[in-house]
């Protein structure tokens, strides 16, 4: 009987890693086709080849160094945008979160309940008071523009709260009586432990800041501040049928973005694993 148990989850394994390999491919084939698409020239483009034949990197050189498209200026933008918004969501999202979790003030039900309930507002309805607003305080085709809705983010206050609220107060208190300053008890005992949620909202805020396309679309009007999701697009247009610009240009706004993901793919894992187990 042991031993039929056993075979019969080890084949339950081997299946479930069969589809598991299956459904992997099946979806990073479309980047893999990308990226070697990126590596042929225009003869190239079209055939059913999968590999290039003659792998080359003049496309590369064209979208980055040649001085006929500001793939150079929408990456930095993009970078700029992203890491911005990303530094503001985890400091202000943190302090938001530890006030709220840890302190006690008339209300503080009612906020995290307003706080919460904006995420059930479509980002469609908010553009419009966003454009209002950056139109009369002169905001547009600037990077505060470009970054100011996504500066705090009701999502990491949720989950900052909710790591923080699994924190002992006892080490709140005791760092208290040692003489801390909140401020400092913030920075030096409560941010160390809740590095994981850092680190998950960190790799979230950062993906989609970096992938935003309707915002800014919207604030900018010059070319110089499109971001790279934005340029990729106007530049898709404008290049028509030469596929392997495009293919290049998609492959170098995903790099980044892949970079994030290997840095702190172990934190992001165990934040959501912590975050489902806290409930």
């Amino acid at each position: 009987m042991k031993t039929g148990g056993h075979k019969k989850i080890s084949i339950n394994i081997l299946f479930s890693y069969f589809f598991l390999t299956l459904f992997s491919i099946v979806m990073i084939f479309p980047f893999i086709w990308m990226i070697l698409s990126s590596l042929k020239d225009v003869s190239q483009i079209f055939t059913l080849k999968l590999f290039p034949s003659k792998p080359t990197l003049d496309n590369y050189r064209y979208i980055l160094f040649s001085g006929s498209t500001k793939f150079p200026q929408w990456f930095l933008n993009s970078l700029i945008v992203a890491a911005c918004t990303t530094v503001s969501v985890l400091f202000f999202d943190s302090l938001l979160g530890y006030t709220l979790a840890k302190f006690r003030f008339p209300g503080k039900k009612i906020v995290f309940l307003l706080i919460i309930s904006t995420l059930m507002i479509p980002t469609e309805m908010l553009v419009i008071p966003w454009y209002a607003m950056s139109r009369a305080l002169k905001w547009g085709n600037t990077y505060w523009g470009i970054m100011f809705p996504g500066m705090i983010s009701a999502f990491g206050v949720f989950l900052m709260r909710q790591f923080m609220s699994t924190i002992p107060d006892d080490l709140i208190d005791a760092a208290r009586v040692d003489g801390q300053g909140e401020l400092r008890i913030f920075l030096t005992v409560i941010l160390p432990l809740v590095t994981p949620a850092l680190a998950t909202l960190a790799i979230f805020n950062f993906i989609g800041n970096w992938n935003a396309f309707l915002w800014p679309l919207i604030v900018s009007s010059r070319p110089r501040m499109f971001t790279l999701p934005v340029g990729l697009a106007n530049f898709s247009g404008e290049a028509g049928s030469d596929w392997h610009y495009i293919m290049t240009g998609a492959a170098v706004a995903m790099a980044p973005l892949v970079v994030v993901f290997l840095l702190f793919q172990k934190q992001i894992v165990r934040g959501i694993a912590m975050t489902g187990l806290k409930g």
